[in-house]
């Protein structure tokens, strides 16, 4: 076999990191990737890489999206995946950009009644099981100017992504053999439950009340703070910022 078409093979199927300029201005651009250390710096250049070049980017309703701007969304998007490496970037292909908020129309089927009704909602973000990552641009820039508020729409929809690489999102991804399914379901439960019950009783949370929508947005809202405020989902729940860091990987975020 000549050894450049085998190059050209290895190519294909490692792509290359980010180039040096495109790294170095996306670095700089990125706080939640400046505080990791060298070795994790160095592996999400490589994600990142991968993420552009497997995925397709489409700019919606005329945004603005840059070679820059798909760098810095591709190194947030490979956060999350630092640990689990470039097969959990699997499923899907196309990362669908708004300039800023979008409308999805809905419609739900009463299985008791038979009745169809329709809804429209305002998103920042959403993934689809083996469809795409839909995301705000206006939205991704704030997380970059405010990255240690407690949230990043990127990171909460990777979180979903990395959820439904084993079926319907529901809050348990896939883990490594390192880590024990039944401790994190009963912890994740555990803690949902806690809050849910506290958001119906109207009490303040420490955690978006957001979170307790279902056990999906759950764990896609405590992984925003595992990756921004890591200090407030350590005092809301230990049990749940401590599976956090072994799945992920320790938080970027000052102490």
């Amino acid at each position: 076999m000549p050894i450049s078409w085998w190059r050209r093979i290895r190519a294909y199927v490692t792509p290359p990191p980010l180039a040096d300029a495109t790294w170095r201005a996306a670095l700089a651009a990125c706080p939640l990737a400046q505080r990791l250390d060298l070795s994790r710096q160095n592996e999400l250049r490589r994600l990142a890489g991968v993420f552009l070049a497997r995925k397709r980017f489409h700019p919606l309703a005329d945004a603005q999206l840059t070679e820059g701007l798909r760098a810095l969304i591709a190194l947030q998007a490979c956060l999350p995946v630092l640990r689990q490496g470039p097969k959990a970037l699997r499923g899907w292909s196309d990362v669908l950009v708004y300039p800023g908020e979008f409308k999805v129309r809905r419609s739900h089927h009463d299985e008791r009644s038979g009745v169809i009704t329709e809804s429209e909602d305002v998103l920042i973000g959403e993934a689809w099981q083996r469809g795409p990552l839909v995301l705000s641009l206006a939205d991704v820039q704030l997380d970059l100017e405010q990255p240690w508020d407690g949230f990043n729409v990127i990171i909460h929809e990777m979180a979903h992504k990395l959820d439904m690489l084993d079926g319907p999102p529901d809050g348990v991804p896939v883990l490594p053999p390192s880590m024990s399914r039944r401790q994190w379901i009963v912890a994740f439960q555990r803690a949902f439950d806690h809050l849910s019950n506290d958001v119906a009783r109207g009490r303040d949370t420490l955690i978006d009340p957001y979170a307790a929508e279902s056990a999906d947005e759950f764990f896609a809202v405590v992984s925003e703070l595992h990756w921004s405020q890591p200090s407030v989902l350590r005092r809301a729940d230990a049990a749940v910022a401590d599976l956090l860091t072994a799945y992920y990987g320790p938080s970027p975020a000052p102490g």
